[in-house]
């Protein structure tokens, strides 16, 4: 089952639906610790105990990770960028609401301690290794190719900072913007809860991190 976590940086975190998640009521800022949780990889279960992961489909998902590592984000093409939201759908994943200075990707002062949070997370020993999406989403305000530019290049500017203030291997970090096309609520697409980051822990383990 997916593990999913929804968590407001900026504002109080609605309550959602048991299979969109959780929001964590009351809390400002999201903690390393809750972020950590949140992306913990799946538990494996034993033969005895239920199904395995199908390894032609693991096979599949390695290839597609492995050709997109050590590219910005703008160069993904649309079916490289669907291809990557099919494999992260199954993927425990945490939402992120940091902000960027208007029509920027530079990180706003106030999200700053935010991007620090994920980076203590990210460089906890349990996820040494692992490779990690950030992904870049925008409400439906603006024309679509706006959006798509605006999304692909805050996902590669966390990327950046992660990789320059946390020493994070930057090939295990793959970045993609979806622009307007995956809104958290699709019945709402011009809701500010739409502009996130979404972190997602895609469980592709390399030698070295």
């Amino acid at each position: 089952m997916t593990r999913y976590y929804s968590v407001s940086i900026l504002t109080i975190g609605a309550a959602l639906s048991m299979t969109a998640g959780l929001a964590l009521a009351g809390e400002t800022t999201v903690s390393a610790d809750q972020i950590l949780n949140a992306l913990k990889p799946r538990v494996t279960r034993s033969m005895s105990g239920g199904a395995q992961a199908d390894p032609a489909a693991s096979a599949k998902e390695t290839t597609v990770l492995n050709s997109v590592r050590n590219r910005q984000a703008r160069s993904l093409s649309r079916i490289e960028r669907e291809e990557i939201a099919e494999i992260a759908a199954t993927k425990p994943k945490i939402d992120l609401e940091i902000h960027f200075d208007y029509n920027s990707a530079e990180i706003a002062k106030g999200s700053t301690q935010a991007v620090q949070e994920l980076g203590k997370a990210l460089s906890d020993a349990s996820l040494k290794g692992s490779t990690f999406l950030v992904a870049g989403h925008t409400d439906a305000v603006g024309g679509e190719a706006y959006n798509q530019d605006l999304s692909e290049r805050r996902a590669d500017t966390i990327k950046k900072y992660l990789v320059e203030k946390y020493g994070l291997n930057g090939s295990n970090l793959l970045t993609v913007g979806y622009g307007k096309t995956k809104p958290k609520d699709p019945n709402a697409p011009l809701d500010p809860a739409n502009r996130r980051v979404q972190v997602v822990n895609m469980e592709a383990k390399t030698a070295s991190q």
